[in-house]
């Protein structure tokens, strides 16, 4: 990693960058998926598994079976870890839920607005490298509390686990618990178009979640375009870290790590006070980075990551709101009141015991989170993304007396003579 001393904030925006990428001809290239998925269905799906999975799906639907036996293959103890994630995720989640609650804005005039669930649903979940099947829970659960009546997944199929369908068992038993059977066996771009324009055996949706790599990202940003709704445009995953002389360099460094290695085009940043903390830091990651699996993946990501040394608490704040990192943590002394301050984060995590992995699996908080500084002004996932707020009014004659006069001065001062005449009807002896 790569340190830096704060500069001038007119040099924070080229500080904070985050990993560029050519943004026309990776869309040119999605498109072309796009396109063909959306005129060729089943065949062309099967066509890009095989080119970018390297195996032949057959049949794109995953049968009840294959998932009831899925757990078979697991060992009792992910099993019963994958339970306790979901029952924690499940009890977070249900507490979203909220009562109609009905207000009479003035006599007569009753005004509420209702939760309904958006209908059809599509979760997309990573395989590539990594098999998210904690990414499945987080998705899944919220929509079965919600009450989406037609939930699809679809998730890349691998030749490594050829006896579960080419599904890792982990995906498969995980669905299970959340309670989803409608599992299809498609990646990457090809499955975000045939969530959006639907196929032979995969039906269309209404609103797509789940991250994905810069192709996934990217088409999904694409069939917005068509009309179809996305949870937010997440793209790769990163972690800001901040901390002071409180904080344990070890746990810092294995925090750091734990992001580098989701991806090489993850970034990671640390912001600390002491120039010799940040140096404690390097030393420990460099140690815990030779006992990785995935110290490749790691060491390109942190290629494009940064120590940020800053004169004391009050710059790190700001520097940190101007980041707006997916995940933030806090590994300071004082926690909460510095997390008071944090306007810009997808997830905060509080002092030296609350380590992003916790969040990521089983804490209960959703980890579908906003990246690359979109946190400015998106949530992460929750129960209201897979809901719609309805409002409702009902008046009665009085009602209708009671604001009539104020409507109708309003649209005769906005020149809307048909607004005022549909009160003033309504009125008239």
């Amino acid at each position: 990693m790569k340190v830096f001393t704060l500069p001038e904030r007119t040099e924070w925006k080229k500080l904070l960058a985050r990993p560029a990428i050519d943004a026309a001809a990776l869309e040119q290239k999605v498109k072309v998926i796009l396109d063909d998925v959306k005129v060729g269905g089943d065949e062309v799906v099967k066509k890009y598994s095989r080119q970018f999975d390297g195996m032949d799906p057959g049949d794109l639907r995953v049968d009840e079976n294959t998932i009831n036996t899925s757990e078979q293959g697991l060992p009792d103890e992910l099993k019963q870890a994958i339970q306790q994630a979901a029952a924690n995720i499940r009890a977070f989640h249900e507490k979203q839920l909220s009562p109609v609650e009905m207000i009479e804005t003035m006599p007569g005039v009753k005004c509420w607005r209702k939760s309904v669930a958006i209908e059809k649903v599509g979760l997309y979940i990573p395989g590539g490298t990594a098999p998210l099947f904690s990414t499945l829970l987080m998705l899944a659960l919220p929509a079965k509390i919600a009450g989406c009546k037609e939930i699809v997944l679809c998730t890349p199929p691998s030749a490594d686990f050829a006896g579960g369908a080419g599904l890792h068992p982990a995906i498969l038993f995980a669905a299970k618990t959340a309670g989803i059977t409608r599992i299809f066996k498609a990646g990457g771009v090809q499955a975000i178009a045939a969530m959006a324009f639907g196929t032979e055996s995969i039906p269309a949706v209404y609103k797509i979640f789940g991250p994905g790599n810069q192709y996934v990202t990217c088409a999904k940003q694409l069939v917005q375009k068509d009309g179809i709704a996305i949870d937010m445009p997440a793209g790769p995953s990163e972690v800001a870290v901040y901390a002071d002389d409180t904080a344990n360099p070890a746990f810092v460094a294995a925090d750091l790590l734990s992001q580098a290695e989701h991806g090489p085009d993850s970034q990671v940043v640390l912001v600390v006070v002491a120039p010799t903390l940040a140096q404690r830091v390097q030393k420990e990651m460099e140690k815990q980075l030779l006992q990785l699996p995935r110290k490749q993946i790691a060491t390109i990501a942190l290629e494009n990551s940064k120590i940020i040394i800053v004169r004391n608490q009050d710059e790190a704040i700001d520097l940190l709101n101007e980041y707006a990192a997916e995940h933030l943590i806090l590994s300071c002394a004082h926690p909460e009141a510095v997390a008071e301050r944090i306007i810009n984060a997808g997830s905060v995590f509080l002092g030296n015991y609350s380590p992003e992995s916790v969040g990521d699996y089983a804490s209960g908080t959703n980890h579908t989170l906003p990246t690359n500084g979109n946190a400015r002004a998106y949530s992460g996932v929750s129960l209201d993304s897979f809901i719609k707020k309805i409002t409702y009014q009902q008046l009665t004659e009085q009602g209708l007396k009671n604001i009539g006069r104020t409507v109708e001065i309003m649209a005769a001062a906005e020149g809307l003579q048909a607004h005022k005449n549909a009160v003033t009807i309504r009125l008239s002896p």
